[in-house]
């Protein structure tokens, strides 16, 4: 049954009715009739129905938006669009619209949505590393042909890129450039053939290519989206030979920060998927040779190697308080500076950023505070101060994945030898060497060892962090004590004892809370919510947890779980109008999405129809 209706007069009429809170959307705080007759704004031809209830109404509404902005004057809207399963639903928009609407190239088709940083303030740039004329070539030619962008193409210098030279583009933010393909031909003729790789972006205020953020997005796009994984995939290759390594996110003031190294895991999934194509031999050794050189380069050697321990700590390049960030997340760092120099706030951050006054603490603070945002759990009182000393228990969980990964891409897909040509080697690497499997095992056993040494609490029978400078364990709570189970370090008395203790420190009504409320504290001024910590959770730490309760054969546990967070995302979805976010807190059920935590929620504010999730 379908009923063809005056999109604007039904949307206005949907909204004066059932939008009692006058916020664009139709949730269950709403306090209309729910029920509206749709045969009201139709021709009178069609047979009329009513649509009931929160969620058939904010289908309705979602659609007639979506017409609306489509130029649509009449819509044909079918009862079975506004009856479909949740949960279908859920998965459509995933796979056929909102995907689509966070993929970016930064080519002549998308630069102008992909180069504008909502986070700063700058005329459109792109930053061209030395080792790519293509690409400068390309955008000198682009700039020419549309001269109305203001696009500044700029080069990046040779040699390493050190604290002061990022410091000091700062003022002058931009989007660094990334791999490029063939394409079809372009309409302006002077400008070269080439295609940006696709790539996926968080959305919201964040309009780049995080690194893992994009390593989970694209797990759920590999039946769908596999030119856009590819593409990923590529882009993180072509960051490793011109950056260095995965940067934090392909913008010019992240250029001395990483995030959490996941690309063999994401690689050998997609190979799996693509292994009888041509080329995904060639991808899977490019990704290994990216991998090797990164891990090499910059997670095994100082100052983010531990010498004394033998295990990594995030340790990124920078200095001053992070660009993308407001002077008032550090509200509670710069409050006690502000009162001593008779300063706003603002005034403060600007004058320490640009070194008109000398503060050892902040110094040391924003040291620690770069980790943190390397370490991706950006914030939480977990790592708050001490980031850059912890050997953390998720970043060598990841570099023992690494290292088994590396070993089994060699032994099986590589006939046992893996040759380093020259674009992949790094310091102290002879063009085209030969490495084996067997060298990385042994990387992986020693990780192992130290990591039962330092990180494995036998008391509280779970993995904690080991900070290197005070030589003691963390005592926070984190639910990257179920890691070692994900990448297999965990002997089956450890894993038992793992979900034993740690499970119920946990597990709330909605999954797995990021933290302990224990070890988070009370929240105050002094004290101030992080979005890391609980009462929330976080999608990476729902499925690396399932994936190693599996693992270890605890079906009973890691269904549950899983069913906890998935049946709370879809009663979210439709109880609040399509809201699909990044972060939940799932302690309740009836609002989770409702977090208000340093960036917001990404996901939580649209008005009639989300377009992102």
């Amino acid at each position: 049954m379908s009923i063809c209706v005056d999109v604007d007069a039904a949307m206005r009429d949907l909204l004066q009715r059932e939008d009692t809170d006058d916020d664009g959307l139709i949730t269950i705080h709403d306090r209309g009739p729910k029920n509206f007759p749709l045969g009201e704004f139709s021709n009178g031809k069609d047979t009329a129905f009513n649509v009931q209830g929160v969620y058939q109404l904010s289908c309705l509404l979602q659609e007639l938006f979506l017409a609306q902005k489509s130029g649509l004057a009449k819509a044909e809207i079918k009862r079975s669009q506004l009856e479909e399963n949740p949960v279908h639903r859920l998965s459509r928009l995933i796979k056929t619209a909102w995907w689509n609407n966070l993929t970016r190239r930064i080519d002549a088709d998308g630069i102008e949505l992909a180069a504008p940083d909502p986070k700063v303030k700058g005329s459109p740039r792109i930053y061209i590393p030395p080792g790519a004329p293509d690409q400068h070539a390309y955008y000198t030619a682009l700039a020419k042909e549309r001269p109305e962008m203001q696009l500044d193409v700029q080069w990046l210098p040779k040699g390493e890129f050190t604290a002061e030279y990022i410091k000091g583009i700062n003022h002058e933010p931009g989007i660094l450039a990334m791999e490029m393909e063939k394409g079809q031909v372009i309409e302006q003729p002077s400008i070269k053939q080439l295609k940006g790789c696709p790539f996926i972006v968080p959305g919201g205020h964040f309009n780049e290519l995080y690194n893992w953020d994009a390593c989970f997005c694209a797990l759920g796009m590999l039946d769908t989206h596999l030119h856009v994984v590819k593409g990923i995939i590529r882009n993180f290759i072509f960051e490793v030979k011109h950056y260095g390594k995965i940067l934090n996110a392909n913008r010019s003031y992240y250029l001395g920060r990483a995030q959490p190294p996941l690309l063999t895991w994401l690689a050998l999934k997609t190979f799996d998927k693509t292994k009888h194509e041509p080329d995904a031999l060639d991808l899977l050794r490019s990704v290994i040779l990216a991998a090797r050189k990164e891990y090499l380069e910059w997670w095994t050697s100082p100052p983010r190697l531990d010498e004394d321990s033998g295990l990594s700590r995030y340790r990124p390049i920078g200095k001053g308080s992070p660009p993308e960030c407001r002077a008032e997340s550090f509200a509670h760092v710069f409050m006690p500076y502000a009162k001593k120099y008779g300063m706003t706030l603002e005034e403060v951050c600007t004058a320490y950023n640009d070194g008109t006054i000398v503060e050892p603490e902040l110094d040391v603070f924003f040291n620690h505070d770069r980790a943190v945002r390397e370490n991706g759990h950006d914030t939480s009182n977990r790592v708050e101060g001490l980031c850059a000393d912890l050997a953390t228990i998720d970043l060598n969980c990841l570099l023992y994945k690494i290292e088994e990964d590396i070993a089994l891409a060699i032994q099986a897909h590589f006939g046992g030898i893996l040759t380093v040509p020259t674009d992949f080697c790094g310091a102290g690497d002879t063009p085209n060497s030969i490495e084996s499997s067997d060298i990385w095992r042994e990387r992986a056993q020693k990780r192992r060892t130290l990591i039962d040494k330092y990180c494995w609490n036998e008391e509280k029978g779970i993995y904690v962090d080991y900070n290197t400078v005070t030589k003691r364990q963390s005592i926070f709570d984190s639910a990257t004590c179920l890691w070692p189970l994900w990448c297999g370090i965990a002997s089956n008395h450890q894993a038992a004892r793992v979900v034993k203790n740690g499970i119920p420190i946990f597990e709330c009504a909605g999954g797995l809370a990021s933290t302990s409320e224990k070890t988070r504290g009370t929240v105050s001024a002094a004290n101030p919510q992080k979005q890391w910590d609980y009462p929330h959770g976080w999608a990476p730490h729902q499925v690396l947890a399932w994936d190693g309760l599996k693992r270890y054969g605890y079906h009973d546990e890691w269904s549950r779980l899983a069913y906890r967070w998935l049946h709370m995302m879809t009663e979210c979805f439709r109880n609040w109008n399509g809201t699909v976010c990044e972060k939940y807190n799932v302690t309740d059920l009836e609002s989770p999405h409702k977090v208000d935590a340093e960036y917001g929620n990404q996901g939580r504010h649209f008005r009639y129809a989300p377009q992102e999730g």
